[in-house]
């Protein structure tokens, strides 16, 4: 039997950090962004490891000394693309070394190439991508669903509540890796990083781990199909089923408060990752309010794991309840596979908004289950505050102000230019995907006007411009070389100009923090609107300011304005320092 201990209190990332030190892997790669970032930085951090570890070993029994008994020997880099962080990992997994991938909701659209094929060619030693998703984009371009890609690759999705089952999640994902032989997707989000308790620590694993088995080449690609779903994917749904991640929580018969007067009888909720917390402190909050009149049952059933969906366990759920709410983040997933038994409420119905859920909007769908929603939850959106705006003393304002006064379609990237197409700037006219700018601009009616960061170009940029060049494409880029991801946290950016120049001649290169010219007083004010100070908020008026205050060096401004006179492809690195970084 597995020996536990009990640690201090940590956050829910700190209890993956330490998962993954007793899952003994060997290689953690990682894309930088919102909310992985943190995570990694705890990886990167070897000063932060002996820290950690003394804290949760502080308090162990002499009998818990095996939990900490290995010494942690582990490789952890920041990449610039996706699908080469899952593809290191996979050759870190068929010879024999546990592997783990950090990377944001969006990057699961870049290796989901790999990471599909893997599930039928098999893998090695354990495997888990942790997947950061971003309920209410706080830091991200949408709020797409990790967990969806749980039933496309067709693999295991765990979805934690808490730093003790964030913990417990990622030590059996790397198990459950090795018995499938299969990747596992763990999704999380910023909220689980915030969340404080304690942790069960089990032993640590130990080599060696499985290797790849070329055995697998001895059935063709549709027979390795029909394998999988003959031997593998039961394993996955008996997982689930049996899994004590997926458990229901006690029931409760005290005064909770929600709709005995409308008649519901029992009422049960169905939730999975953070909400499973956030519904357990509701739940125990109307515990305290005693009023006079009788109350429903209300039982949880909380998912950690769910792909497969236990769906033996959510029938029974159904069954024993009147009317069942789904409480997840961001979209539907479980809603959508069970909402067929007819007494399902959630998202679908209008009682839960889509994307991030609120403790108020649980409350609400509680006291309005039954009912029909004219009104879906989330329907009146109340403004959060003013945007996120390019800092004020961004060394590109100028370049940005200038291309709002150009006629000419201007591509942008998910990096800080995307912060130029709002007002005041209005810079760039559209942004579709961390390194998009120079494809998308390669299918404007005429010549326009591509700019990416030197991260982006890393990041998949660089395959737009190959493409460009070689199918003539008539478009001027704008490298914007501040040599860092400023958006992520600052990590370097790779020189690029080298392989640039091998792949088209017409390269040019100007800095502007040796270059650029200030205006030397008010009278050479640049504006292109009037408006009046109360359309203008305190943040945009700042930045509206700093704009003003600068122009564009005369001869930035006439070179890029000859590139665009120039047909073909273009490219224009522009150097400055990121002022932040």
């Amino acid at each position: 039997m597995k020996e536990e201990k009990e640690t201090p209190e940590c956050t829910g990332f700190e209890a993956l950090y330490l998962a993954a030190l007793d899952s003994d892997i060997s290689l953690i790669t990682g894309v930088p962004g919102y909310p992985v970032t943190s995570l990694m930085e705890l990886f990167l951090r070897k000063s932060g490891e002996k820290e950690l570890l003394e804290a949760s070993e502080a308090e162990a029994p002499p009998s818990g000394a095996a939990v900490s008994g290995i010494v942690r020997d582990y490789s952890a880099r920041w990449l610039t693309n996706e699908k080469i962080a899952l593809e290191i990992a996979l050759g870190a997994s068929v010879s024999g070394r546990r592997a783990l991938v950090l990377v944001k909701h969006v990057g699961m659209n870049l290796l989901s190439d790999p990471l599909i094929t893997s599930v039928t060619h098999t893998i090695g030693a354990g495997l888990v991508i942790i997947a950061g998703d971003d309920p209410g984009a706080k830091g991200s371009q949408n709020e797409q669903d990790s967990r969806w890609y749980g039933r496309i690759a067709e693999i295991a999705v765990f979805d934690p509540a808490s730093p003790d089952t964030a913990y417990r999640a990622l030590r059996r994902a790397y198990e459950l890796s090795e018995e499938t032989r299969t990747p596992v997707i763990l999704r999380i989000t910023a909220d689980l990083e915030k969340s404080k308790g304690k942790i069960r620590r089990l032993p640590e694993a130990s080599a060696p781990h499985p290797e790849f088995d070329r055995a697998i080449w001895k059935s063709r690609m549709v027979e390795k199909h029909r394998l999988f779903h003959s031997e593998t994917y039961p394993l996955l749904e008996e997982e689930a089923e049996n899994t004590d991640l997926n458990e229901v929580k006690e029931k409760t018969t005290e005064k909770t408060g929600y709709g005995s007067d409308s008649g519901h009888g029992k009422i049960g909720i169905i939730s999975s990752g953070f909400m499973s917390s956030v519904v357990e402190e509701i739940l125990e909050k109307k515990k305290e309010f005693l009023v006079e009149i009788s109350y429903p049952e209300i039982s949880h059933l909380s998912l950690n794991l769910v792909n497969p969906l236990p769906l033996g366990k959510i029938k029974a759920f159904l069954k024993s309840n009147q009317r069942v709410l789904v409480a997840e983040e961001s979209e539907p997933f479980i809603e959508e596979q069970i909402r067929i038994a007819g007494n399902v409420y959630g998202k679908k119905t209008g009682h839960l908004p889509y994307g991030q859920v609120r403790p108020q909007d649980l409350e609400f769908a509680l006291e309005h289950i039954g009912e029909e929603i004219l009104k879906p939850a989330g329907a009146a959106f109340v403004k959060a505050g003013s945007r996120a705006l390019i800092c004020s003393d961004c060394p590109y304002l100028p370049l940005y102000r200038l291309l709002s006064t150009l006629e000419v379609r201007v591509a942008g990237d998910m990096g800080c230019s995307v912060r130029s197409a709002p007002e005041p700037l209005a810079a760039v006219d559209v942004s579709f995907a961390l390194g998009s700018a120079i494809s998308v601009a390669c299918g404007f009616e005429k010549k326009g006007i591509a700019v990416i960061g030197d991260f982006a170009l890393a990041h998949s940029g660089i395959l737009g411009l190959l493409s460009a060049a070689t199918t003539g494409c008539n478009v001027l880029v704008l490298v914007l070389q501040n040599e860092v991801a400023a958006m992520t946290g600052g990590q370097a950016a790779p020189e690029l100009r080298k392989v640039v120049e091998a792949i088209t001649p017409d390269v040019s290169v100007f800095d502007i923090d040796t270059d650029e010219e200030k205006v030397p007083d008010e009278t050479e004010k640049v504006t292109d609107r009037t408006e009046t100070a109360a359309d203008i908020t305190g943040s945009e008026r700042e930045t509206r300011s700093e704009i003003e205050k600068q122009i564009l060096n005369p001869k930035l401004s006439e070179l890029i304005r000859a590139k665009l006179a120039l047909p073909g492809l273009s490219v224009v690195f522009i150097k400055a320092k990121c002022r932040k970084y």
